[in-house]
């Protein structure tokens, strides 16, 4: 008799719940996965929803900004309560407005720019102070490089300079122990090229001033008041650099004489006249601002400039007489290689030539020198470089200078 086997009942039954452990296993660990993919993209989507948030913030807070109206430019002009003062709008008329409790009242004073609310006419904020950038783009140089030993044949006119200019800066105690004024200002006139720009600045190399270089033709503007605000603003950048120098070329262009016949221009150029004259009034003698003004057409200035109390030295710089151009010549040629040149002859060659003349001679020589292949300047050298300044200058229609000494 044979009995049945219950042990492979067994072990199928086994095999089964294992099978069915394993799948729900398997369910849960695919679900387990889908739960934190989910939790992944849902930690993604609030992260972008934030980002979205903050730029929907931004964007919202710049139209507002946009919907904000416009603030109204004014000047104040006088205090009058605690929190009252009287503004004068860009627009015109003057108004008495109420300060706001986010502005410090103590920076509210007269000639303060501010900004007012277009409906309460409330100060609600303060501007920088105003500042002319084209004044500030005029040539300002901290410390000229040039000093009195890199001018030559012009000694009398450095003695001038610097009592006009340097004593009163250097040594103001001086005029007070005399008991005077000291002058303003020096007007430098004579041929282009002397040296007169080069006097300007070795007087505030000598003073350690700063330097502002002006030509008069940049006074003259195409609007109304623009040339008068510039004179006004050259004035007022001068004396935040104090000490300082202002050095105006060509003053001629603006300076010229007042006459009957005027046109539209015309006018304009009297009004930067008349404002310089005004500033030259306005400002102390034995403050650290002197003024030195250049022209080559003395004749045609017009006679206000020239009275005392505006320019009271008036220098001639003539062209160098034969000592003077030698010094020029040993100054122009101190660092270059020199052969057999005798400076005195080129100097009495070069009558009638100014000091700018004698430098383009020098450097015209070296070039000669250079396209012949040589480290050194001969006499030959020179003697080209002449015929060649003297035949740009008969281009010029200036006159050619007179041969007096020829070199054999």
């Amino acid at each position: 008799m044979v009995f049945p086997s219950y042990e492979n009942d067994d072990v199928e039954e086994k095999n089964k719940v294992n099978i069915e452990e394993f799948k729900e296993k398997t369910y849960v660990a695919e679900l387990e996965s889908k739960v934190l993919r989910m939790e992944l993209e849902n930690r993604d989507l609030n992260r972008e929803n934030a980002q979205l948030k903050k730029e929907n913030e931004i964007l919202k807070r710049e139209l507002d900004k946009l919907r904000i109206p416009p603030l109204i430019l004014g000047t104040v002009i006088d205090r009058v309560e605690d929190r009252k003062v009287v503004v004068k709008s860009s627009t015109g008329p003057s108004f008495l407005v109420t300060i706001s409790n986010f502005v410090n009242k103590d920076e509210i004073v007269p000639g303060a720019r501010v900004c007012l609310n277009q409906q309460t006419l409330a100060i609600v904020d303060i501007l920088p102070k105003e500042k002319d950038y084209r004044a500030m783009a005029m040539e300002v140089d901290e410390r000229p490089n040039i000093s009195f030993s890199d001018i030559g044949g012009l000694e009398e006119q450095i003695k001038e300079v610097k009592e006009v200019v340097e004593l009163p800066l250097t040594h103001p105690e001086l005029f007070e122990k005399v008991g005077i004024e000291p002058p303003k200002g020096v007007l430098l006139y004579g041929p282009p090229g002397t040296g007169k720009t080069l006097l300007a600045k070795a007087v505030a190399h000598e003073t350690n001033a700063s330097f502002i270089k002006i030509v008069g033709s940049e006074l003259v503007k195409k609007f109304i008041g623009e040339g008068a605000k510039l004179v006004k603003d050259v004035f007022k950048l001068a004396k935040e650099k104090a000490p300082c120098i202002i050095f105006i070329d060509e003053i001629d262009a603006v300076a010229s004489r007042r006459t009957e016949s005027l046109t539209g221009g015309d006018r304009e150029v009297q009004r930067t006249l008349m404002q310089l004259l005004a500033e030259m009034d306005g400002f102390e003698s034995k403050g650290d601002v002197k003024i030195i003004a250049a022209t080559n057409r003395p004749d045609i200035l017009d006679p206000a400039i020239l009275r005392p109390g505006r320019f009271d030295r008036i220098i001639e710089v003539p062209a160098p007489s034969e000592e003077g151009r030698l010094e020029i010549l040993k100054i122009h040629t101190k660092n270059m290689n020199l052969k057999h040149v005798d400076l005195k002859k080129i100097a009495k060659m070069t009558e009638g030539c100014v000091g700018a003349d004698l430098k383009a001679i020098c450097t015209e020589a070296g070039m000669f020198a250079i396209r012949d292949g040589r480290e050194y300047v001969t006499m030959d050298d020179f003697l080209a470089a002449i015929e060649k300044v003297w035949a740009k200058k008969r281009d010029n229609k200036t006159d050619r200078p007179t041969l007096h000494v020829m070199y054999g």
